[in-house]
């Protein structure tokens, strides 16, 4: 049966029948597996990186040792896990309203979907013949000239008239009737539009929204010392993020950035529940593999966009906070507002705090090199504007009462000294878990550093910190590192 049309020179809409969508994950319904596969991913994904931690498995790629986490980072993991969970509470809490606010999905009206785009195909053919004359083309001759050996394309040159393409329908009274119907490129297309077309940008705007949101947010916090102060510092207690603290927030920035953020993002693309169960988990999947601490050569979620563990992981460090705030899938606001990482190989700095095994490895993997972590050249930071840090120096009143000594290693002049002008004076104006001494920690270990390569029985390198060329080797010689630890570095270790 068919559905009424003024229209009648296009195929007529079908009717259809609307029944609830089964649940993918019987009994469970949509939404509430919609509020679970976000946070089962979290965990499951990230006891997998604790368990490869625990296991000293491809100890090569990782880009912190665990003796680094143990050390450097200023909040227990029992208080991350306990964070954690609290936004994981607001978020279900979110989630849940949210969906009192979507219908539930149903099935039965795909198949008057795809006609509806393949009328708008139709229309949209209906207007070809004008375009082309604009053009200077004939639309009738060429359509004559093609006719023989490709009809349908003659047929959307005519501005899409296929008198030879009609079907004959049972009437009531036993009568009969001749419908027009769509030509099967037509079909094809409508379909591939409504099945992959549509989701895909629906899926890319909700990706661009959340991009957008959590760059200019982050950004905020960082520029504004109470907002970094008051919610964001707390987040960087973690100098070296691992897993489970992707989500290691103070609860009312985990609710404006994270939850808030991809609520609108859902709700302005259009998604149904379906798509936006498979949006907020893999934006979870992506988050937490950012903080995973490794860069992995085969792991997919890192090769996606460049936006990856070691590209976060610079905005974790002391001398990189106020930089890489992009997150979680591109880096283009970085890259366009000029505030991504610009000093080139960090080699140097990922070298502090592996010193006590770091020998073995050196010895093993003499002469290898491995690529810089951040894709950029020290010479970003003489050729690139320096905004938006032209006055981070200026600014770094803090900065200018300590000494040079506290100030190492130096970054390379331009623009990364501002970076790290600004990013050092932001860690000196978190009093409480900032404040000189991490300087002081990181001088001293790049002063240990300095004095063990000094030693090396290998071709000895430089980082680009000292403008220079990098340092080899480092993710061969990061392996060294993670070999004599205690139990209690790996393990849930006390407050101190």
């Amino acid at each position: 049966m068919y559905a009424t049309t003024t229209q009648q020179e296009y195929p007529p809409l079908p009717t259809y029948d609307l029944t609830p969508l089964p649940p993918l994950l019987p009994p469970i319904p949509d939404k509430l597996l919609t509020l679970l596969l976000p946070i089962a991913a979290y965990w499951g994904l990230s006891l997998l990186f604790h368990w490869i931690d625990t296991k000293d498995y491809f100890s090569q790629h990782r880009l912190h040792t665990p003796a680094e986490v143990l050390k450097r980072n200023h909040v227990t993991k029992w208080e991350v896990v306990r964070d954690v969970i609290i936004q994981q509470v607001v978020q279900t809490a979110v989630g849940w309203v949210l969906g009192m606010t979507e219908p539930d999905d149903v099935i039965g009206q795909d198949g008057y979907n795809v006609v509806v785009w393949a009328r708008r195909i139709r229309v949209a053919q209906s207007l070809l013949p004008g375009v082309l004359s604009l053009l200077g083309v004939n639309a009738m001759q060429l359509a004559t000239n093609v006719q023989g050996k490709y009809p349908g394309l003659a047929g959307a040159l005519v501005g899409g008239r296929y008198p030879k393409l009609f079907e004959v329908v049972a009437l009531s009274g036993g009568n009969t009737a001749s419908i027009p119907t769509f030509a099967a490129w037509e079909t094809n297309l409508a379909q591939a539009i409504y099945w992959f077309i549509v989701p895909a940008c629906q899926f890319i705007v909700g990706i661009l929204i959340v991009d957008t949101w959590q760059y200019f947010l982050h950004r905020a916090m960082h520029m504004n010392k109470w907002l970094y102060t008051t919610f964001h510092s707390r987040h960087h207690r973690l100098y070296v993020p691992y897993a489970f603290g992707a989500l290691y927030n103070h609860p009312v920035e985990g609710f404006v950035l994270d939850t808030l953020g991809a609520a609108i993002a859902f709700k302005v693309a259009g998604m149904s529940t379906r798509q936006g169960m498979w949006f907020f988990t893999g934006s979870t999947i992506k988050t937490v593999d950012d903080h995973c601490g490794y860069s992995l050569p085969w792991d997919p979620v890192q090769h996606l966009t460049s936006n990856n563990a070691g590209y976060h992981d610079i905005h974790h460090q002391s001398w990189g906070i106020k930089t890489n705030f992009s997150q979680p899938f591109f880096t283009f606001w970085d890259r366009l507002l000029g505030t991504v990482w610009t000093g080139g190989d960090v080699s140097a700095r990922y070298e502090r705090a592996k010193i006590s095994a770091q020998k073995k490895v050196d010895a093993e993997q003499s002469g290898k090199e491995s690529s810089s972590i951040t894709n950029t050249s020290a010479t970003d930071s003489q050729s690139q504007s320096p905004k938006p840090y032209e006055n981070d120096l200026k600014q770094s009143v803090k900065l200018r009462q300590i000494s040079e000594t506290l100030q190492q290693p130096s970054a390379p002049q331009g623009k990364a000294a501002l970076q790290a002008a600004g990013s050092r004076e932001q860690v000196l104006d978190d009093s409480r878990y900032g404040g000189r001494s991490i300087l002081a920690e990181e001088a001293q270990e790049e002063k240990e550093v300095r004095t063990m390569l000094r030693k090396s029985p290998r071709k000895r390198t430089t980082s680009s910190f000292s403008g220079t060329e990098s340092l080899k080797g480092l993710s061969e010689r990061v392996a060294g590192s993670m070999h004599g630890r205690s139990a209690g570095i790996l393990g849930m270790e006390s407050k101190r």
